[in-house]
């Protein structure tokens, strides 16, 4: 298992740091289009299990996407105030009021919704990624170390549950650590980056907005990737899946990969259209 999950790792690295480090849109359009493509068909997955007619609506959605985003009529306003919205009010609620039935309407209605904040998402990297690759990247590692900080923090500290009918393995203390880690590195990072880290998200937003709004938002963020990864948890659970596909040997599927970042990303791109 480690050695499949290495190759798959090392193969990704291939494909994505190139297309970032030459910063070629064309590349990065192509490469996040399938992506997206992925998500979506993991996600009608998730919420209708054994459907045949998944390949089929990831289609329609990343056909909508990839000429939204050649054409330039992504509206990343609208998506991202619409995306936050929508965790805000449907889906950080179900963790604690739980998750329609499968088959029922309701269910069909929530996958639509949850298709809309993956899509969010991905209007989201593109705007990020059209900043700088950098500030894209800088965004996505405060998810990952907030995930390590909480892993590590977890094992060696974990005693209260966070969500246990939901994923029993995560504790108060390892989200807790994971927060921690994320605003001393953060932190370290603007004091001491100096040029290399000018155009990150944290420096960004500490030059542009303070450091008390720094601190608060990278809060806010690491909390907003607990209920992203918790809600595509709470959707496996339901479906009675490991993880949501196996597109990507060793780690799952996309999704179990930007479950964090669904909405994270959307909130980093709002936060920086202001800065």
């Amino acid at each position: 298992m480690l050695k499949t999950r290495v190759i798959t790792a090392l193969v990704l690295l291939a494909i994505l740091l190139p297309v970032l480090y030459f910063n070629n849109f064309t590349a990065f359009a192509v490469v996040a289009t399938v992506f997206f493509g992925a998500a979506v068909w993991e996600c009608v997955r998730l919420f209708n299990p054994g459907t045949a007619n998944g390949h089929i609506i990831a289609l329609v959605w990343t056909g909508v996407f990839a000429v939204s985003m050649l054409s330039g009529h992504l509206n990343a306003a609208f998506w991202s105030a619409l995306s936050l919205a929508l965790w805000i009010a449907r889906f950080a609620p179900s963790l604690k009021t739980g998750l329609p039935p499968l088959g029922s309407p309701s269910n069909t209605l929530l996958s639509l919704v949850y298709g809309f904040a993956i899509f969010g998402c991905f209007v989201a990297i593109v705007v990020l990624f059209s900043h700088s690759p950098v500030f894209l990247l800088s965004v996505m590692a405060i998810v990952w170390v907030a995930d390590i900080g909480a892993y590590f923090s977890g094992k060696a500290f974990g005693k209260r549950k966070l969500a246990p009918s939901i994923s029993p393995g995560k504790s108060w203390e390892g989200a807790i650590g994971g927060g921690i880690a994320v605003l001393v590195l953060a932190s370290l990072s603007v004091a001491y980056g100096g040029d290399a880290f000018a155009d990150t998200f944290a420096a960004r937003v500490a030059h542009g907005l303070g450091w008390p709004a720094l601190l608060a938002i990278l809060v806010l963020m690491v909390a907003a990737s607990i209920v992203g990864d918790l809600f595509e948890s709470q959707l496996k659970r339901r479906a009675g899946m490991k993880d949501s596909s196996n597109l990507l040997p060793g780690h799952g599927g996309v999704l179990d990969r930007i479950d964090a970042l669904i909405p994270v990303l959307p909130l980093a791109a709002l936060i920086g259209s202001r800065l």
